[in-house]
């Protein structure tokens, strides 16, 4: 579907995360597949691990196809194997069955899809920059919101294995459409009447970089520790909702589902609220004020008994976790250049990808070897702590190195 109204593709970038963006509500799904077929809770929770390390993978890989198919075809594929990955998983009756539809398919999916609207949309509106990027991306995080209380639901009245049968359909359904309409502006559009400032002009790059210059700057590294620390803290909480909001304040299943739902919405709110903040402190201080947070949060949150207190708390973690990914796509595309923001950022996303290989296994194995997660929630706080000294420290590319345009690479 062509068109050439950046707010109608903007709705349907929305969407499409939406959808994309249910995958944070696994935690709904962890007890009923422990208790139905006596996997550990490492081994269901290894699912959630492979599919968002498989999502910083092939983010990478949708974002050199997207430079050079287009977004279309690169967002309806990401979000077929997606919905066919969570409907393949109905079918499983062991592990690996398991890892390969919902992990391994699902997660191929995920992230060729999950760079298309980043993309896109930080090309239709250069003059909202940290504004768009981060409502590209919360769709994602909202994705969790819906999803929970109604895979709840599911689970209760059909079985848990049925429930990714439907969810899988409805994901199918809802990617192919609003993937329709993802497509880039012509070469030089700008806004009617719009112009950089002087201010905004002294935070951007010189000149589009393509991946292998962008990969010679310690500028470009520095970003990706700052997303791989961020990430790493709001994903050990995600993949563990529901059982440590059970182990905390003693709520049955459902009500901690419900509080999923409610909590994840920070996830949504954080990407839009601090990418929105970035346009107006500056993307470094956002990522300063974001990380100082985060260390009283997880400091004080083995101490919240109350579960109207613990969604609240966990609500503010979890909008510290997607301001991280609300606010990085702009601040690649102003160090680097928007052309190329595909790759470029799609190959910083593997710092999801090794996020996820520790974030979501180090609360599991704490209960299992002291009988609660209160030491793994101080050990965050304290790796918080230190990580707030990187976003004072990083710089903009120097001047010597953005001077005169780079020729384009074979990985432009």
């Amino acid at each position: 579907m062509c068109t050439n109204n950046r707010w109608v593709i903007a709705i349907a970038g929305v969407f499409f995360q939406i959808a994309l963006g249910a995958v944070y509500a696994w935690s709904v799904f962890r007890v009923p597949l422990t208790k139905q077929f006596e996997w550990s809770i490492s081994e269901v929770t290894l699912t959630f691990t492979i599919s968002i390390f498989v999502l910083g993978c092939s983010a990478f890989f949708g974002g050199l196809w997207l430079n050079r198919k287009g977004p279309r075809i690169v967002a309806l594929t990401g979000g077929a194997l997606y919905g066919l990955g969570v409907f393949l998983a109905s079918f499983s009756h062991n592990l690996w069955w398991l890892y390969f539809s919902y992990g391994l398919i699902g997660g191929i999916g995920l992230g060729l899809g999950y760079i298309v609207p980043v993309a896109v949309l930080v090309k239709w509106f250069p003059d909202k920059r940290g504004l768009i990027t981060g409502i590209a991306v919360g769709g994602f995080g909202a994705g969790a919101l819906i999803t929970a209380p109604v895979a709840t639901r599911l689970i209760q009245s059909v079985g848990v294995l049925s429930t990714f049968a439907y969810l899988g359909i409805g994901y199918l359904i809802v990617t192919i459409i609003s993937g329709s309409f993802m497509q880039n502006p012509p070469d030089g559009w700008k806004p009617e009447g719009w112009s950089l400032t002087a201010r905004e002009t002294s935070e951007r790059a010189g000149h589009d970089f393509v991946l292998s210059e962008a990969l010679k700057t310690w500028q470009w590294w520095a970003l990706w520790l700052l997303l791989f620390l961020n990430t790493c803290a709001g994903i050990s909480v995600i993949s563990q909702e529901a059982p440590i909001f059970q182990e905390l304040t003693k709520v049955s299943a459902v009500v901690a589902g419900g509080m999923v739902g409610v909590a994840s919405l920070g996830n949504a709110v954080g990407r839009v609220f601090w990418a929105w903040v970035s346009d107006l402190i500056t993307r470094r201080a956002t990522f300063f004020v974001m990380f100082l947070l985060q260390v009283l949060l997880f400091w004080f949150l083995p101490n919240v008994a109350s579960a109207s207190l613990m969604t609240i708390v966990t609500f503010v973690v979890l909008m510290c976790y997607g301001g991280g990914f609300g606010t990085m796509p702009a601040f690649t595309a102003d160090y680097f250049g928007p052309k190329n923001v595909g790759p470029i950022y799609g190959l910083m996303l593997t710092a999801r990808r090794f996020a996820s290989a520790f974030g979501p296994l180090f609360i599991p194995h704490m209960p299992e070897t002291t009988g609660s997660s209160s030491g793994a929630l101080r050990v965050i706080a304290g790796v918080m702590a230190v990580s707030t000294l990187l976003p004072l420290l990083v710089r903009p590319p120097r001047p010597s190195v953005t001077t005169g345009a780079a020729p384009q690479k074979k990985f432009a």
